[in-house]
């Protein structure tokens, strides 16, 4: 089945591919360097993702990670080369239809002419710019929230400060060096305690092995630790070798388990659902003590409700990205009941987080890459 999906997903690329590239050949006019250059960047675009996914691991990392970076951006830039290519279809066909302007006119900019075809590329190109450097701006996101159990004893009633990241993506894709800055970030803001609601990880362990990344983990300045739920991309990644490296790096990771941190509050950390077999909420917060404060990690957030149902104070989800790049994020809005942001129920806080990292190309447009600071019960 998943076999037959994947299948079906290269079949539309590379339909998709041939639409775009197709239209720009048309859009060109016939220069032996302009087809030259046209169908080279058409086999470099189209074949590297393909190349790092199944053979990275036996290349040197710095290809690995340079066709990597051009098939995942090609990935996104293609869904804006297709939306701009489509309107203009859409617009000749109706003009067709209804006849008003001259057909010339409209094949005059569109067809062997460099000025429409430079207008065309350029504004793309403005596009992405702008979607590169709106990913670069990671956006602090301040959630205050109260919940009716306290921190603490009688005597020592306390706040409490977490930076919540998700969707993290190192790998290929986000190096060591772009990851100590977000390390930074988390601890200007003095923690008690780290979370990351899962996809720490990408497509492979080996550039965190070789880079060692754990290093940079032990740089994070939480005294309550670091605490982790797996992701999908744990999974993609391979889950034993992921497990080994979060040990490495100090982090907690709880899959379908439960963490009392400093017999003050609970973490509870869901196995992501690549995990057929993972347990029920319930059965996991069944034998806590529910007069502390329960802390809820769960990547994928589904099923909301749960949070409310089994004492849940706070939970943090990620994955949905938003959909990363406009009009994605109209799919995920339609898929998940909250894509990203706040919703209570009951008295279950829940954040959905669009992640601080990013799958693939680095481009943020319409969303925006986060990282939550939460202060519970802050006077």
């Amino acid at each position: 089945m998943k076999a037959m999906g994947f299948i079906i997903i290269f079949i539309i690329y590379l339909l998709a591919n041939y639409y775009v590239f197709h239209h720009v050949w048309i859009s060109m006019p016939p220069t032996t360097i302009g087809r030259v250059a046209l169908i080279s960047f058409a086999i470099v675009a189209i074949t590297s993702f393909f190349i790092s996914f199944f053979l990275g691991d036996v290349m040197p990392i710095w290809l690995t990670s340079a066709l990597y970076k051009i098939g995942t951006a090609w990935l996104f830039i293609l869904i804006y080369f297709f939306i701009v290519m489509a309107a203009k279809d859409l617009f000749g066909l109706a003009n067709k239809l209804l006849h008003f302007m001259p057909s010339d006119a409209i094949t005059r900019y569109t067809k062997e002419n460099w000025v429409g075809f430079g207008f065309m590329v350029g504004f793309i190109a403005l596009l992405m710019t702008c979607g590169y450097l709106k990913y670069q701006w990671k956006v602090r996101v301040e959630l205050p929230v109260n919940i009716y159990k306290t921190i603490g004893d009688s005597t020592n009633v306390r706040s409490l400060r977490i930076v919540a990241i998700s969707d993290v993506h190192l790998g290929y894709g986000i190096g060591k060096k772009e990851f100590e800055k977000w390390v930074d970030l988390i601890n200007k803001e003095e923690p008690d305690i780290v979370l990351i609601a899962g996809d720490l990880i990408d497509n492979s362990l080996r550039p965190l092995n070789e880079g060692n990344y754990a290093e940079s983990f032990h740089k994070i300045k939480a005294p309550m630790g670091i605490y982790a739920c797996p992701g999908n991309h744990e999974y993609i990644s391979g889950i034993k070798e992921s497990l080994q490296f979060m040990d490495k790096a100090g982090i907690k990771l709880l899959r379908d388990s439960a963490a009392l941190v400093d017999g003050l509050f609970y973490v509870v950390g869901r196995d992501d659902r690549m995990n057929e077999n993972r347990k029920p909420l319930k059965e996991i917060t069944d034998a806590l003590d529910k007069s502390k404060p329960i802390i809820l990690l769960d990547h994928q957030p589904y099923h909301l409700e749960e949070a409310e149902a089994y004492g849940v104070d706070l939970q943090i989800s990620g994955h949905t990205h938003q959909g990363q790049v406009w009009p994605i994020s109209l799919i995920t809005k339609q898929l998940y009941e909250k894509d990203h942001g706040f919703i209570k129920k009951g008295n279950a806080n829940i954040y959905v987080s669009s992640g601080i990292g990013i799958w693939g190309g680095k481009f943020r447009i319409g969303t925006q890459s986060e990282y939550v600071v939460i202060d519970i019960n802050k006077k």
